[in-house]
């Protein structure tokens, strides 16, 4: 009862009391009754007042100044109730009330610079946290012809802030993909990842080749960055049908089939981005229900007793039913038990499925065939810009690439 009057007194805020301020007052308060049965117990000398000055050094720790003022109050209302009944003799016990007093005004002090730090972190992690959500647009539900899902997994609980990134784009050459990583993480590797998926929501809806999109994003990081900072990145073009994947020094997407699970590797490595990769493209023919799961390393090195997590055996399982965005959540579940709700690096994860051909949508120049190609039509997009004029004797669909040669219906080449 006298630690809430005490409370009431010295808490002149509306709010309610937050767990810390009820876990360090509380604590105070157990320590306090503990110490005041000893000596009530011990007899009339007192030999246990100075003691209660850890009191308010313990509400310190988890309370606010208040409240730690309410500890060392009610401890130096004790230490001089059990002073005055014991006589007060000699100079030792006066010089232990003062002491209580003192360390009350001590932990006070701390418990102010430890609150006002605390609140300077929590704001540069909520602002860091709007950037990132200002950098990373909400992906789906449908982007042309594909159900799509994104995902961000925070190693931090504070906030989640990293340099993973997505982005999917619906533009004259079908819809386009990235995921990325950036080297480092904090408010450097979101100023680079907004770079990057600046740049890439730029160029993406003016080159017909993914490689051209790479040149671009390469020169964006390299004029941005150190030497020894770099973006791993994986890019994807789904048109009519046709997956196009390029990828500089990424993990390999997951392709999904009929209970089969496809790691979809490079014909040839290439390094990230920031130090001139030279990509060359895999094409596959998809399937209706097919489905891509294209991720970031932290999903591929994420362990528990060094045993990575294992996704390829797992895919099919977790992401092969639902929705889209229930598989991602399948897949954060059983990473966060996988590791005990302990990661080392944040994760980006976008999952989609190719629902069939989009009547009327963009049509890459090998599936047309003997038929008449005719000019891609420009999809709706913000700030992007319509496909420039063809070349001479190149298809109208790719000005500045060569033709492709037919394949089949489920080939694997490279471009």
């Amino acid at each position: 009862m006298l630690i809430a009057v005490l409370e009431r007194l010295l808490w002149s805020s509306r709010r309610p009391l937050t767990p810390g301020t009820r876990a360090g007052v509380g604590a105070a308060a157990i320590l306090l009754f503990f110490l005041a049965v000893l000596e009530w117990a011990d007899g009339d000398e007192p030999h246990y007042i100075g003691l209660m000055a850890t009191a308010p050094f313990l509400a310190a720790a988890f309370a606010p100044w208040r409240s730690v003022l309410v500890a060392g109050g009610l401890a130096t209302g004790l230490g001089t109730v059990f002073a005055v009944m014991g006589g007060a003799r000699g100079q030792t016990t006066l010089l232990n009330v003062i002491g209580i007093a003192l360390a009350t005004g001590l932990a006070a002090a701390a418990a102010a610079v430890r609150q006002k730090q605390a609140e300077r972190i929590a704001e540069l992690s909520h602002l860091a946290m709007i950037a990132q959500q200002a950098v990373l647009r909400p992906l789906g539900p449908t982007v042309g012809g594909l159900s799509i899902a994104g995902r961000y997994i925070s190693a931090t609980a504070a906030a989640d802030i990293g340099g993973d990134l997505f982005e999917a784009v619906e533009t004259a050459y079908g819809v386009r993909i990235i995921v990325g990583d950036v080297r480092g993480k904090g408010l450097d590797a979101v100023r680079l990842a907004s770079i990057v998926l600046g740049s890439y929501r730029h160029v993406a809806y003016d080159r017909a080749d993914l490689r051209a999109i790479v040149a671009d994003l390469d020169r964006a990081v390299a004029r941005s960055v150190g030497e020894e900072d770099f973006v791993t990145a994986v890019l994807v073009e789904e048109r009519g049908g046709t997956l196009t994947v390029v990828n500089c020094g990424h993990p390999a997407p997951l392709l999904l089939r009929r209970g089969n699970v496809i790691p979809l590797e490079p014909p040839s490595p290439a390094p990230p981005l920031g130090f001139l990769p030279s990509v060359k493209a895999r094409v596959e023919r998809l399937e209706p229900g097919d489905r891509l799961l294209i991720f970031t390393d932290g999903l591929a090195e994420a362990r528990r007793d060094g045993r990575f997590f294992p996704i390829a055996e797992r895919a099919w399982r977790l992401l092969g039913h639902g929705t889209v965005g229930d598989g991602l959540a399948s897949v954060e579940t059983a990473l966060v038990e996988w590791v005990h709700g302990r990661l080392d690096d944040d994760i980006a994860l976008v999952l989609l499925e190719y629902t069939g051909p989009q009547p009327g949508g963009p049509m890459p120049s090998w599936e047309v065939g003997t038929a008449p190609s005719t000019p891609a039509r420009s999809a709706p997009h913000d700030g992007g810009s319509p496909p420039r004029t063809p070349l001479p004797g190149l298809p109208p669909d790719r000005p500045d690439a060569g033709p492709i040669q037919p394949s089949g219906p489920r080939s694997t080449r490279t471009a």
